[in-house]
This record gives C-alpha cells, sequence and structure tokens, in this order.
C-alpha cells in the first residue's frame, strides 16, 4: 500500500475486561488504515487509564479516528470532547454509563457496578463470566456468535476495578457540543449493557454522527459481522472526507 492510499489512523479502545483482539477482524478489514491499539489492561487506577488514551493520540498524525467500544466509546467521546478526533468508530458507546432510578432505560444504577467492584475481588471468573453472558441475545447465543470472543482473564483486577470506576464516574453527555468531528456509531437494538435508547440519545445530542442500528443484536454489534460493519464504515468515512475536500477548496 502507498503512503498515499493511507486514509488515516485508527486507534482503537475496546471495552471493559475484553482483550484488545477483539478488534482484530475489523482490523484486517481495514488494511487501507495505519491501526493503533492502547494497552489499558493493566492500569492501575482510573486516572492512568485515561492517561494511556490522551498519551497515545496526541502522539497520532491526522487524519485521526477513534474506534471505541462501550467502555472504550466512552473513552473515545471524552477525547473526541477535547478536540483530539477527527472521527470516532462507536461500537455501543455510553456518553454517561450510570444513571438514576428514573433514567433506567438510558443505563444502569450505580449500585449494580459497585457490586460488581465487590465481587471481583471474591470471585473475578464469575463477575466476568455473568458480564459475558449479558454482552448476547438468546439468538446470537444460539447462532454461536458469542464464540467469537477472545478468552477473558486479561486484565488485572485493579484495571478491572478502574474500569468500572471510569463507568460510574465519567460522563461525556455535558460535553458533547464539543464533539465537532463526524460520529459513526453501531448500536444492538436488544443491549442489555448500554441500552437503545442511550443510542438515540447520544445521536440527538451529537452535531454530526450517523447510527447504524443492528437488530436481535445485543451490546457486541460488531462481533460476527465485521463485513457489513467495515463496508458501511467504509462508505461513511469517503462521504465525509470528500465533504472536507469540498470544505476546503
Amino acid at each position: 500500500m502507498n503512503e498515499s492510499d493511507n486514509l488515516g489512523t485508527i486507534l482503537w479502545l475496546t471495552g471493559w475486561s475484553m482483550p484488545d483482539s477483539v478488534f482484530d477482524r475489523l482490523r484486517e478489514s481495514l488494511p487501507d488504515f495505519e491501526h493503533v491499539t492502547v494497552d489499558y489492561c493493566e492500569a492501575d487506577n482510573p486516572e492512568k487509564m485515561i492517561l494511556l488514551t490522551e498519551s497515545a493520540v496526541r502522539k497520532l498524525q491526522p487524519p485521526t479516528l477513534i474506534g471505541g467500544w462501550s467502555l472504550g466509546g466512552l473513552l473515545a467521546l471524552r477525547l473526541a470532547a477535547k478536540g483530539l478526533a477527527d472521527g470516532l468508530l462507536l461500537f455501543a458507546a455510553p456518553a454517561r454509563f450510570t444513571r438514576p432510578c428514573e433514567e433506567s432505560d438510558l443505563g444502569w444504577a450505580d449500585a449494580y457496578v459497585r457490586q460488581m467492584i465487590a465481587g471481583l475481588s471474591k470471585d473475578r471468573e464469575a463477575v466476568e463470566t455473568k458480564f459475558r453472558r449479558m454482552l448476547f441475545t438468546e439468538s446470537e447465543r444460539e447462532a454461536g456468535i458469542d464464540q467469537n470472543l477472545p478468552p477473558c482473564g486479561g486484565w488485572t483486577i485493579s484495571a478491572l476495578i478502574a474500569g468500572l470506576e471510569i463507568l460510574r464516574g465519567e460522563e461525556v453527555l455535558s460535553q458533547l457540543n464539543h464533539v465537532c468531528c463526524p460520529v459513526f456509531l453501531v448500536h444492538g437494538a436488544e443491549d442489555k449493557i448500554c441500552p437503545y435508547n442511550a443510542a438515540l440519545e447520544l445521536i440527538s445530542l451529537l452535531p454530526q454522527a450517523m447510527l447504524h442500528t443492528i437488530l436481535f443484536c445485543g451490546h457486541a454489534p460488531f462481533v460476527g459481522r465485521e463485513e457489513e460493519i467495515v463496508e458501511r464504515f467504509r462508505r461513511w468515512w469517503h462521504e465525509q472526507s470528500d465533504n472536507r475536500n469540498s470544505a476546503s477548496i
């Protein structure tokens, strides 16, 4: 591939407890992009996890895209609100994860996340296994889509707790008007972790955003659907590039 064929660099931010290899099939299908990863599976506190993402994106040459799933999507939105992204590719991304009881259709109660934190010190495998089961709908499990996930267990307990603390405390809802870059959001209509209504809320508050909804799908909308996602994303990114070029003339 010639340097002129490079469409940009994608910084990949994975979801809670998930190895970065979950994005491998997406990256393989996007050879005309450079790919950079952030390994925060050993971060021992929320501040370090956030710092790792900021340090990584500041080293990249534009155009810079950030691909984020769930926790990684929240971190990607945070970076974009700081003006550090030229585009976002988000999967099941919340602008605020924990919600009060009256907003249960938009996220989880803080008490439930605190229960997960407490459970990690007692039986981390049980916590991760339960969480993984919630990623998929029953029909997805029957189709074997859940078998496409890489094995769990790569994160330290400190990193698992740090990630949950970010999900508890970080919110980008109030900063979405500062996200000036285009956003391509992929969300499952039956997501039990980041409810679909949160995606509708996010899209309504972002200046430049497109929502691709996947029916009968849970919290891992790209798993097993990589080719479809890449085709739609590539077409969308070409449109954004054409718009940028037109604006510069």
